[in-house]
């Protein structure tokens, strides 16, 4: 048994998501990742989009889901919708599809628009990069706006922050892989440990605790600290 579901600024993608299954059995589509979880290119009346196919659940939460929580596919679709009414850009989503069998859930996928953002956090804090501190304060704003919403992305990795400068020399910043957002007030300390995985030193702290401690009118002092104090993934 499948649930289908579109956001209805892509309805007319309906069928191809319904068909999303069957076209990974056929090896259908561009493998741009194969890990613990797939993500495959695929273009379909004039959108081209990327699906992910999630890995199929371990058993007690083949049980779980549907009935007790959403699949990943569906929160992955959800909180897409959720950032962009708040103004956080993010792929938009196109929709997804789930598998189930009987009471055992099976596999699930969703699919949302290609990004054009060319880079992510990590390429900004190569060594020469230019404008690397308008990227640092970019995504020190965009993270202090998450967590002022009572966004806590736990999967908060410099590959799922993706950049770009636009002509004028405007920064953007795209949130993505959001299944695992979690919702509640987000107070400084742990809003400065969602930084933890970001690859920083004192100098790259130094630039993006100032916008961010401003952005949620918090101390920039303590911000400072805090950041110092959680940055393990140094560089």
């Amino acid at each position: 048994m499948k649930k289908v579901v579109t956001t209805p600024e892509f309805a007319d993608q309906h069928d191809f998501i319904a068909s999303l299954p069957e076209r990974f059995e056929r090896g259908e589509g561009k493998i741009i990742y194969n890990g613990r979880n797939q993500l495959r290119e695929f273009t379909n009346n004039g959108v081209t989009m990327v699906v992910k196919s999630f890995c199929l659940p371990k058993f007690i939460n083949r049980i779980a889901y549907g009935f007790l929580r959403s699949s990943k596919a569906q929160r992955s679709c959800e909180y897409a919708q959720l950032l962009l009414s708040k103004g956080i850009a993010t792929p938009a989503p196109i929709g997804y599809v789930t598998e189930r069998n009987g009471l055992l859930f099976g596999r699930s996928y969703y699919a949302s628009v290609k990004s054009d953002y060319t880079h992510n956090f990590y390429d900004a804090v190569q060594p020469g990069v230019a404008n690397r501190d308008k990227y640092l304060v970019a995504v020190a704003k965009t993270t202090a706006r998450l967590h002022e919403c009572g966004f806590l992305h736990k999967d908060y990795s410099a590959g799922n922050i993706l950049l770009r400068e636009l002509p004028d020399g405007t920064i953007r910043v795209e949130i993505i892989d959001l299944n695992r957002i979690r919702f509640r007030k987000i107070s400084l300390d742990e809003g400065c440990k969602n930084f933890e995985r970001l690859p920083m030193n004192e100098d790259i702290v130094s630039v993006m605790a100032p916008p961010y401690a401003e952005a949620r009118k918090l101390d920039v002092a303590q911000c400072l600290s805090a950041l110092n104090t959680y940055n393990t993934y140094k560089i």
